[in-house]
Order: C-alpha cells, then sequence, then structure tokens
C-alpha cells in the first residue's frame, strides 16, 4: 500500500481500536498493546507517535532495535491485543496465549492476523520529563505505586505498509 493512500480515523486509530507494538527479530521480539500514538508529518517524513514505559518489557526491544512495526487489527482480535496489555514477554508466550501467530517480514515482525501493518524505523526515542506533564495528567497517570516513571516518546518513521 502506498504510505499517502493510507486513511485512517486520527482520533481512534490507536485510543479505541489499539495496535501492536512489535520491536525485535523473528524469534528475538515483543510486543505489546498501545493506544496511545498517533500519525502525522515531521522532518518531511510520514512518522506515527507512539509511548512506551520503560516498565515494559517491549521497551528493551524498542531502545535496542531501529525496527518496529505498529499493526492494527479486525474488532474480533480486541481479547487478543487484551493479553498483550495485561502480560509480560518476560514470562508469558504472549502470541500463544493470545491466539496470535507471529510473522516475520522485511524490517520487522507482526502477526499473520493483523488487518495493516505499519513498518517503520525509529528516529527519535526520549523519556518525557514529568515535570512538564500537567499536574492534572500527572495525577491521573503517574501518581499510582509503580506508576512513577513517565513513558518514553518514539518517533518512527512509516517506511512501508503492509
Amino acid at each position: 500500500m502506498n504510505i499517502q493512500d493510507f486513511q485512517a480515523h486520527s482520533f481512534t486509530k490507536f485510543d479505541k481500536d489499539w495496535a501492536l507494538l512489535t520491536a525485535g527479530t523473528e524469534g528475538d521480539c515483543n510486543s505489546m498493546t498501545i493506544s496511545w500514538g498517533g500519525m502525522g508529518t515531521i522532518w518531511n517524513k510520514p512518522v506515527v507517535f507512539l509511548f512506551v514505559k520503560p516498565v515494559r518489557y517491549t521497551y528493551e526491544f524498542v531502545a535496542k532495535h531501529d525496527e518496529i512495526t505498529v499493526s492494527f487489527y479486525d474488532e474480533k482480535y480486541k481479547k487478543a491485543l487484551g493479553v498483550f496489555g495485561s502480560k509480560s514477554g518476560r514470562d508469558t508466550d504472549k502470541p500463544k496465549l493470545a491466539g496470535l501467530t507471529p510473522k516475520a517480514i522485511p524490517g520487522g515482525v507482526t502477526y499473520e492476523e493483523a488487518k495493516e501493518t505499519l513498518v517503520c524505523k525509529k528516529l527519535f526515542m526520549q523519556q518525557m520529563d514529568k515535570d512538564a506533564i500537567p499536574e492534572a495528567c500527572q495525577k491521573a497517570f503517574y501518581s499510582m505505586q509503580g506508576e512513577a516513571q513517565s513513558h518514553c516518546f518514539v518517533i518512527a518513521e512509516v517506511l512501508e505498509i503492509q
């Protein structure tokens, strides 16, 4: 699919539909459900904007690899995506538990069941400054025990859409 032809409802694609962020290589990757993100343009490149907490196992893979994928699914896979958002890949075979089939593709790993996969190259990754986050958002998202660390902001260029 031509990147410029990709159409998505920008306020629901991540928030309501969810997606899987996958980083790593075949046999050494991890995926997590993401619901915070967006798509746009920066540095004259089509990009996705993602947010990952450093406590998540997938964060280690995103930090280590420049190639990532963001995959989207039909509604019938919402329960499977819930597994990827609630279990850790440190001690769980999430794809098996969720019933999804990993699939190696040039530039990363996705799943057979994906409706669309954005093959991306990480351009930027930085911890968000918690003091710069509005106080109401700090209280809502970072005040619980174990939630003290803010998200890491990731910008990745969309190289291809499968």
